[in-house]
């Protein structure tokens, strides 16, 4: 090919690259001349057959083109895709009068076992009790020897709780199966008067429709001089008032036995069954809400303090129960599935109350 044809290639598609309307077009024109099969690269693979003489002088002048039509290309480009954009922004505009969509602030929900917490928290602050915390993973002794439960007992085998591998000094630390080891810890670190309340997350083998490997509970602690079970009636009756909302209710106490109190009780809250929906305060059916007791000189003891000078009393139950109780929850699992239908059918949107002082 001679230089007066090349420079005829050379204009040809130079005209071309001006012509082009659009980004499409353009990059058909870049295709036909610089594409794998295109004109130019066509010329370019002439050269593996040409004498040496001649391959210098005709590569030279093919690669002037190739520059050439390269450059024109990428200055029309520049120029299509900024008038793309210049048509794109006249066509496509934003009514910024429209209401602005609501984000992930208002679309969070506060869980009902967290806002139950809050709840049990603030009627007992009310009271004077302040929030003691401890450790998920608890001592044998916290857990277990220094809440008088005997090495037979039965909350002590495998089949009921979690344990860890066994210590250098042959304990197992265990996730703890109730709050009760943080009023072990208060009563350690601090000498009686001691009200407290110790809500958190405990862990039991256990898995069915009421019942969860996880879940939540509270349990309070009195220790003084002074205190007695009519102490121990009048707050768990004003607790019931205060969470359920309700002027009056029944409350029935059953004796019973745990190891760290003495005597024991089991508390029932009297109620209605009205449909699907339970109304406390009404009826003459009997719903089990929690267990308690004065404070077993054991107990007392395993934490040096003396027990014919210190009495009190305990209580604890669960948030979780508590809370499908107050919505009217058929199951306990649901607490923990995660689905978001059913959070924000029972969710609710208000911010959680502040907590009071914590130990």
């Amino acid at each position: 090919m001679s230089a007066q044809e090349l420079d005829s290639l050379k204009a040809e598609l130079l005209e071309a690259i001006a012509r082009a309307s659009d980004l499409s077009a353009l990059e058909e024109v870049r295709v036909g001349a610089l594409g794998k099969k295109g004109r130019v690269s066509a010329l370019m693979q002439r050269l593996g057959s040409m004498p040496p003489e001649e391959r210098r002088d005709f590569g030279q002048a093919v690669n002037t083109v190739k520059t050439a039509v390269a450059e024109a290309l990428e200055a029309r480009h520049t120029d299509l895709s900024r008038a793309a954009t210049v048509a794109k922004l006249a066509h496509e505009r934003a009514d910024v009068t429209l209401p602005v969509r609501e984000g992930p602030l208002s679309e969070g929900r506060i869980h009902p076992v967290s806002q139950v917490t809050d709840e049990i928290t603030e009627i007992f602050a009310d009271m004077g009790f302040r929030i003691a915390e401890g450790p998920d993973i608890e001592t044998d002794f916290n857990n277990f020897t220094a809440l008088n439960i005997p090495p037979e007992h039965p909350a002590r085998q495998d089949h009921d709780t979690f344990y860890f591998a066994e210590g250098a000094d042959g304990t197992r630390p265990v996730l703890r199966t109730h709050t009760s080891p943080v009023q072990i810890r208060a009563m350690l670190a601090d000498r009686p008067p001691l009200r407290i309340i110790a809500p958190g997350r405990v862990y039991r083998c256990d898995s069915d429709q009421t019942h969860t490997p996880m879940f939540h509970q509270v349990e309070g602690l009195v220790i003084d001089e002074e205190t007695h079970l009519g102490h121990l009636k009048w707050v768990l009756e004003e607790f019931c008032k205060a969470s359920f909302e309700v002027p009056e209710v029944k409350m029935r106490f059953r004796a019973s036995h745990f190891p760290f109190t003495e005597p024991s009780m089991e508390v029932d809250i009297g109620y209605a069954k009205v449909g699907d929906e339970i109304r406390i305060g009404e009826g003459d059916k009997w719903l089990e809400i929690l267990g308690c007791g004065m404070v077993h000189p054991n107990v007392l003891k395993a934490v040096d303090l003396d027990p014919k000078k210190y009495q009190g009393f305990a209580f604890g139950m669960g948030i979780d129960r508590i809370a499908m109780l107050k919505y009217g929850m058929p199951d306990l699992r649901a607490f923990f599935s995660g689905d978001l239908r059913w959070l924000k059918h029972y969710a609710s949107r208000r911010s959680p109350s502040p907590r009071s002082p914590r130990g």
